[in-house]
């Protein structure tokens, strides 16, 4: 156990170092800013030059079709449509598709951060509603998609023949048994504290799971960037559309995943190109490793692309309660300005994930080896090293579930929900932090601050309950 001095010394030296960080930070301000407006500048002048001299083109190229036809040239009215229209928009929409995938921001990349947008923290913290494992939106409950064939065209009911009520189509069961329906609010009351100063998180929020009462938060409401707290999402999305069957079943690691994964600068499980996966295994490397290239196969797997995946994403965000204040645009976490949400939404995701039990067994694996495959014959050994770097903290309690994140433009992120000695839950999400072990001494200060200290945790991941309430 360390000293009052020893604490006191290293609260000190966190400030600092929060004190140095708020100076680059206006440097960046200061410098970085007139910058990027000046670039914008020289490539908004050319964007226009460019636009008025093809627009001149298509004037020349329009009047010179009209004269072609005044003089009986193109007897079909339909065929310059046909190529200006059709062709045009087909090759537009291939190129949006590319430009898209390229322009989604790398890890990392230079790319200026969205000013926060801050609103009535009251408000918003009553408008949204997360239930307990199944999200209900306008009294109908969310279930995984499906498709219905129609009725074909020759099928016409003769007169007076009844008509017949289709077979309704079996529906699988989702991994994990759902939940009650019990909707749950996340309320700030006149005990809610603001963080200290020696939390260096710029984001965050701290709640009792059991309550729904916010102890403690700063900015809880605000925009930010999740990061890689984004797969916390894409793997309760995906155990809603998968059955346990779907676990043994397999994925090829394709050029489009690995390609998307080397632009973007992304973290990997591990897998090589063309190797052949178990979807099991793509759970525990989206989580553990954070791996994109997991969470990318993961996604094709269940919805055939990454677009449409990221689409089942926005509509379960909808189905929490969560769509005016969050929205993703990838499975990953990489940077994009329209890629957003709050430290309170991921609160609320955390929360769901966990009580979904295979995510909850996903999401506290320490270490997990994959399957064997002939690229990796003895599998390869994956860690959360978040959950081992804290386990050996003094929280009060057990930290049992844990995933992190980080881009440049959301520093280091960690979403965990811990138990206390009598398997209270607790969910701490934390943003834009300055390091990795930062981080994880804001989320042990936490929990230290807000959990009673007790002499003994629970003994294993397995033996606590779950979340409620």
């Amino acid at each position: 156990m360390e000293t009052e001095e020893e604490r006191q010394a290293r609260r000190k030296a966190r400030l600092e170092e929060m004190r140095r960080e708020k100076r680059r930070r206006e440097l960046l301000y200061k410098w970085g800013i007139p910058v990027v407006a000046g670039l914008a500048i020289v490539v908004g002048i050319g964007i226009g030059i460019g636009t008025a001299a093809f627009s001149h083109r298509d004037k020349g190229q329009q009047e010179s079709r009209s004269e072609s036809l005044a003089e009986g040239q193109g007897e079909d009215g339909t065929e310059g449509r046909n190529e200006d229209g059709l062709e045009d928009s087909e090759n537009s929409a291939e190129d949006r598709t590319e430009d898209s995938i390229a322009d989604k921001g790398q890890e990392g990349q230079d790319a200026q951060a969205q000013d926060p947008e801050t609103g009535n923290m009251e408000t918003r913290g009553k408008s949204r509603h997360a239930v307990q494992g199944l999200f209900v939106l306008a009294g109908k409950a969310y279930s995984p998609r499906k498709d219905f064939p129609g009725a074909n065209a020759g099928d016409v009911l003769q007169a007076g023949e009844p008509a017949q009520e289709p077979e309704p189509d079996p529906t699988p069961k989702p991994l994990g048994i759902i939940t009650p329906q019990q909707n749950t609010v996340f309320d700030m009351t006149e005990r809610t504290a603001d963080f200290s100063e020696t939390i260096l998180s710029q984001y965050g929020v701290f709640i009792d799971a059991q309550s729904g009462e916010i102890l403690a938060q700063r900015e809880a409401y605000t925009r930010m960037n999740p990061a890689s707290m984004t797969k916390m999402l894409t793997i309760l999305v995906a155990a809603e559309h998968l059955t346990v069957e779907d676990l043994d079943k397999t994925a090829a690691i394709t050029i489009d995943i690995t390609d998307y994964s080397y632009v973007n600068d992304c973290s990997n499980t591990g897998y090589a190109l063309d190797e052949v996966v178990t979807v099991r295994d793509l759970f525990y490397g989206t989580i553990l490793p954070s791996g994109a290239d997991s969470a990318l196969a993961l996604a094709i797997y269940v919805a055939g692309s990454h677009e449409a995946f990221v689409e089942l994403m926005n509509e379960k965000l909808v189905q929490m309660g969560l769509g005016e204040t969050s929205h993703f645009t990838n499975c990953v976490g990489v940077y994009d300005e329209e890629h957003y949400s709050t430290a309170y939404d991921m609160a609320v995701i955390l929360k769901a994930t966990a009580e979904n039990p295979f995510c909850r067994d996903v999401m506290s694996a320490h270490t997990y080896t994959t399957s064997l495959t002939k690229e990796h014959p003895e599998g390869l050994l994956i860690s959360n090293w978040f959950l081992r770097r804290i386990e050996d903290k003094d929280t009060h309690g057990e930290v049992l579930c844990g995933k992190t994140g980080y881009v440049d433009q959301s520093g280091c992120c960690a979403a965990s929900l811990g138990l206390d000695g009598e398997g209270r839950a607790y969910l701490c999400v934390t943003a834009d932090s300055t390091t990795t072990w930062t981080c994880i001494d804001d989320h042990v200060e936490l929990y230290q601050t807000y959990l009673p200290a007790t002499e003994s945790a629970p003994e294993s991941a397995s033996d606590a309950p779950a979340p409620s309430g």
